[in-house]
């Protein structure tokens, strides 16, 4: 603030963006307010054009714009302008003897370094997209904001014109403060982008520095509990699902509707045939494959009915009329395809609060990324689990799995690879029967998914347990043969796990004795 505390009017604007929306006007506005308007390039042009008076920055710098533009306002007297403390009499006697004038607002926004990375661009093209100068001068405005305001989106011109307007042509000092911590926010993301992309380039999962950075999308009413706040922020990753996806109707999606589509949507995206996965508390209660989306919702469904109940329905295909006709019979919080043909759109509107998304594509379950979860004190980072059963399995039993088997095995063994660990899987037909999830002990998931099984043949009104020729998949290896027991007293005929354990012979020994056939996949899918 000045000397003589007074709100500092702002007399000098400096104006250099790439996202030109809404400039003319808020530039005119400035003009009529008495504001001398210096800029560069194509904002310069822009604002020529529309009849306001600019002056160039080269005209106060004493220098043009050099080297393919990469110099522009690199200069003292533009520095100078922004980083001077009013009512310093140092400072001002030094601004005063190198001619340099204060500047008092500052609007930049930055090249579009993220978008052109999004685009798939080379990498050349990529770097003359780094912005230099657009940082420097958001840095030193926001740094002096005592005096300087400085403005990075053009969301904000309304902003200030109503200050401006309120306050006779200057800005106070509690705006000028927010407008200080979202450019540094803003700038602290962008070199987090280019950051990041660079570690990518030269092949560092893991550089020294990790840089994490996110827009914010949405806040909400709480977070997984009433008591706790929550938030989602957009990473810029270019990875289709929740966060991107178009909310086409229904209430607000909330912390726990965010986490859990999430878990359904990267599952329904495993299968490259026609499937539904049915989600409650970022754990499948029900998955399944069939021709047509109708026969995989009602699959789905039959698993475990009770637990469906309030969950999330996630689909890989697009969502007909006469499946939402269906998914109109149950109370659901999400429904989540990749398109919605408009007379299921029709349908589900009946279910005004039913939450529906859209997204353009589906993830690649292939695709490399990372995973961050914080710890106290630090952030636990690793790549995201890519790997699926295939080439590798190892039958280590006497009896060989039929095809059929085979086939439901590799369905089990991915779906548990998205449930939490202990996780154990029981399937038939393409389809879940049982889950046992998050249980601190494999052989009480072996249970309790066994009895899940029992249950959904109760609820279909069949006397005998679905478990009764069943698969079963174990997301880690059985330490003992109590869980693998457990499964062939329930019924099932086979069973795919990763190995390993120093007591395979043992198991391996109690399948064979049980007639059942085993498969090795070597590969263990904890999930926590």
């Amino acid at each position: 603030m000045s000397a003589s505390g007074a709100i500092p009017r702002i007399r000098r604007a400096l104006i250099s963006v790439s996202d030109k929306g809404g400039l003319v006007d808020f530039a005119r506005f400035l003009v009529n307010k008495g504001v001398e308007i210096l800029s560069t390039g194509g904002s310069a042009s822009l604002l020529a054009k529309n009849g306001i008076a600019v002056r160039e920055v080269s005209d106060v710098t004493g220098f043009p714009e050099m080297l393919d533009g990469r110099v522009k306002t690199l200069h003292p007297k533009i520095h100078g302008g922004l980083l001077g403390v009013r009512g310093n009499r140092v400072h001002e006697e030094q601004m005063e003897q190198y001619g340099i004038n204060p500047i008092d607002l500052v609007v930049v926004n930055l090249y579009p370094f993220e978008e052109t990375v999004a685009a798939g661009s080379g990498f050349q093209d990529c770097v003359e997209q780094i912005d230099i100068g657009g940082p420097a001068m958001i840095r030193a405005a926001a740094k002096n904001h005592d005096s300087v305001t400085v403005v990075v989106d053009p969301s904000d011109y309304a902003r200030v014109m109503e200050d401006m307007t309120v306050h006779d042509g200057a800005t106070s000092h509690d705006l000028r403060r927010q407008l200080a911590a979202a450019a540094y926010a803003r700038t602290a993301c962008y070199d987090a982008a280019i950051s990041n992309w660079f570690s990518r380039q030269v092949g560092s999962t893991f550089p020294s520095r990790m840089v994490l950075a996110g827009r914010l999308k949405q806040t909400m009413r709480y977070g997984e509990n009433p008591h706790q706040s929550g938030a989602v922020y957009l990473t810029g990753e270019q990875r289709p699902g929740v966060a991107t996806a178009t909310q086409i109707q229904g209430k607000e999606l909330s912390y726990n509707n965010f986490n859990d589509t999430d878990a359904a949507f990267e599952l329904v995206a495993e299968f490259s045939q026609t499937a539904c996965v049915i989600v409650k508390h970022a754990n499948p209660c029900g998955v399944a494959v069939a021709d047509t989306v109708r026969e995989a919702y009602r699959k789905a469904l039959s698993c475990d009915t009770e637990s469906a109940f309030g969950g999330i329905v996630a689909f890989n295909r697009s969502l007909d009329a006469e499946t939402a006709q269906d998914l109109c019979d149950l109370f659901l919080e999400v429904i989540i395809a990749p398109s919605v043909d408009p007379e299921a759109s029709r349908i589900l509107s009946a279910k005004k609060n039913v939450r529906v998304l859209v997204t353009p594509s589906l993830p690649d379950p292939r695709s490399r990324g990372v995973q961050v979860k914080a710890i106290a004190g630090g952030l636990l980072i690793q790549d995201r689990d890519i790997l699926v059963a295939g080439e590798d399995l190892r039958v280590v039993t006497k009896r060989q799995p039929s095809e059929q088997e085979m086939r439901d095995m590799l369905f089990a063994f991915t779906v548990g690879k998205h449930v939490k660990s202990n996780a154990i899987v029981y399937a038939r037909n393409l389809m879940t029967v049982g889950i046992g999830a998050g249980q601190m002990s494999r052989v009480n998931s072996s249970r309790i998914a066994a009895l899940r099984a029992a249950q959904a043949a109760e609820a279909n009104g069949e006397s005998q347990s679905w478990a009764v020729g069943s698969v079963v998949s174990s997301d880690a290896f059985f330490p003992f043969a109590d869980g693998l027991l457990a499964a062939a007293e329930a019924g099932a005929t086979a069973v795919i796990q990763p190995g390993g354990s120093i007591r395979d012979e043992e198991v391996i020994k109690a399948a064979d004795d049980a007639g059942l056939a085993m498969v090795f996949t070597g590969t263990r899918h904890f999930r926590h």
